[in-house]
């Protein structure tokens, strides 16, 4: 049994990780300032919840001591969220890991597992599934700009001050716990949404942004996987998708049912796409559910037809 600090851990890949480490027998500690809302139902019985901040000293020295690896999932993470308030969320998300790593440092934390988001390659040309080790990255965002510098400091980290360190490049996660209105996998939120409501499903632009989407199940199964593995911790970057990139409009019909074209949000990239060869190589990792699997799982959840 080890000792996990999840940050964000009641956050909705957070409450997945945590349900999955208790259930593998490990002691699990939750830092979460419930940014988003304390939701009760992913609270997880057996895990131990700390209300601070990962910008603080004092709460971070009350987590880390005699813990085995750090998942570093908490961060303030919508795009649109960034745009408008790039200040806040640099903070958070920028100063916020750079004290988790300097913790870790303190404490001796054998590895940090540092939760990276797509985003962070920008625009790409459709058609081309991005390759963490030769994709130049230009993020369009502050939220893409946040993550990038992110996994620059854990590979800094890693090199500097013997550190163990690994960046998991999450494409578009959707699953169980998930928020409708939450930043994880909005476009399928919405459209849970909508639909429970009874009302056309919202497409921006043309519908024919690409994304990449990935289930909840298999983030978590690469999380803990990254966190065993002695084939990382020199600050690799590893991307998780499922390497199938789908456009909106095909998302549409297999949700099935009316929509609607809106206006396109900013700093939306066009293309994103996972090559997921490194994952499979380094990890022994590749994804276990469909897209049309997991769709079908969530409206059974939700009670929709």
């Amino acid at each position: 049994m080890s000792k996990y600090l999840v940050t964000g851990g009641a956050g909705f890949i957070g409450a997945n990780l945590v349900k999955q480490l208790l259930a593998d027998g490990h002691q699990v500690v939750v830092l979460d300032n419930y940014a988003a809302g304390k939701k009760e139902d992913r609270m997880q019985p057996g895990a131990e919840y700390i209300e601070g901040d990962i910008r603080n000293e004092k709460d971070l020295n009350k987590v880390c001591p005699g813990v085995d690896t750090i998942f570093h999932l908490a961060a303030l993470p919508r795009v649109t969220f960034t745009v408008e308030n790039p200040e806040l969320t640099h903070d958070v998300n920028i100063n916020g890991t750079l004290k988790v790593l300097m913790a870790a440092r303190r404490h001796k934390v054998r590895r940090v597992i540092f939760s990276s988001s797509s985003s962070t390659y920008g625009g790409q040309d459709a058609g081309n599934l991005l390759k963490e080790d030769s994709a130049i990255k230009m993020p369009v965002s502050p939220y893409a700009l946040h993550k990038l510098t992110g996994e620059h400091y854990c590979r800094i980290f890693s090199e500097l001050y013997g550190i163990e360190t690994v960046s998991l490049i999450y494409f578009n996660v959707y699953g169980p716990y998930f928020d409708p209105d939450g930043a994880y996998a909005l476009v399928i939120g919405k459209f849970l949404k909508q639909k429970k409501q009874g009302l056309p499903m919202p497409v921006c632009g043309d519908g024919e942004y690409f994304r990449d989407y990935t289930h909840v199940k298999d983030v978590v199964r690469a999380n803990i996987l990254a966190a065993a593995s002695k084939n990382v911790g020199k600050g690799e970057t590893i991307n998780i998708g499922c390497g199938r990139p789908t456009t909106v409009n095909e998302l549409v019909k297999i949700m099935g049912g009316e929509f609607v074209f809106v206006d396109p949000r900013p700093g939306d990239q066009r293309f994103s796409g996972a090559d997921n060869a490194k994952a499979k190589r380094l990890l022994g990792w590749e994804p276990s559910i469909k897209l049309e699997d997991g769709i079908k799982m969530l409206k059974a959840d939700w009670q929709i037809k």
